[in-house]
């Protein structure tokens, strides 16, 4: 994949380390990433480690976005329980200077190729997206998602309620 020119690059997913906290903090700290997300942009490297370790590690299914090995940002799939355990929650984030290049699309898709086979009962990927947040939509469209529609007034972040919009990628669903 071309990132940006000439360079070559290539786009990885692998657990996130507490050794990983310095390029954590490249993006995690940035208020251009976490206006799209449901948390605020970390302002303490203890609170960040204490995430990593206490949150992050013990996830069955959290990852770096790695461009040459180094973490850019973070994608996860949560897994629901009891009669939801068909479905599960995909996020990700990445750092704001690898916007709009492509990665967020092939983290996307190596989660779509993979995630199904691993969890052999998930039958369903979805996302929620901002209604405001036009480019992570494309994102998804891009990784093969159909878009369902938008949930008004769904969920409340940062103290206002939003809309979403909702996208499903099946088990069934041809993989790009």
């Amino acid at each position: 994949m071309e990132v940006g020119g000439n360079e070559f690059t290539e786009i990885t997913l692998r657990p996130l380390d507490l050794s990983d906290i310095d390029a954590f903090m490249v993006w995690a700290t940035d208020d251009k990433v976490a206006r799209f997300c449901t948390w605020d942009a970390y302002t303490s490297k203890a609170d960040a480690l204490d995430f990593i370790k206490n949150k992050v590690i013990p996830h069955p299914w959290f990852r770096a976005i790695c461009l040459n090995g180094q973490p850019i940002g973070a994608i996860s799939v949560t897994r629901n329980i009891g009669n939801d355990e068909c479905r599960g929650e995909l996020g990700y984030a990445l750092g704001y200077k690898y916007w709009g290049k492509g990665i967020a699309t092939k983290a996307v898709k190596l989660v779509a190729n993979t995630i199904f086979s691993e969890w052999p009962n998930l039958e369903r990927l979805q996302a929620l997206v901002l209604v405001e947040n036009v480019s992570s939509q494309r994102v998804l469209e891009k990784a093969g998602f159909q878009r369902e529609g938008v949930l008004r007034k769904y969920m409340t972040v940062k103290g206002k309620t939003i809309d979403l919009v909702m996208f499903s990628l099946l088990s069934t669903d041809p993989q790009s």
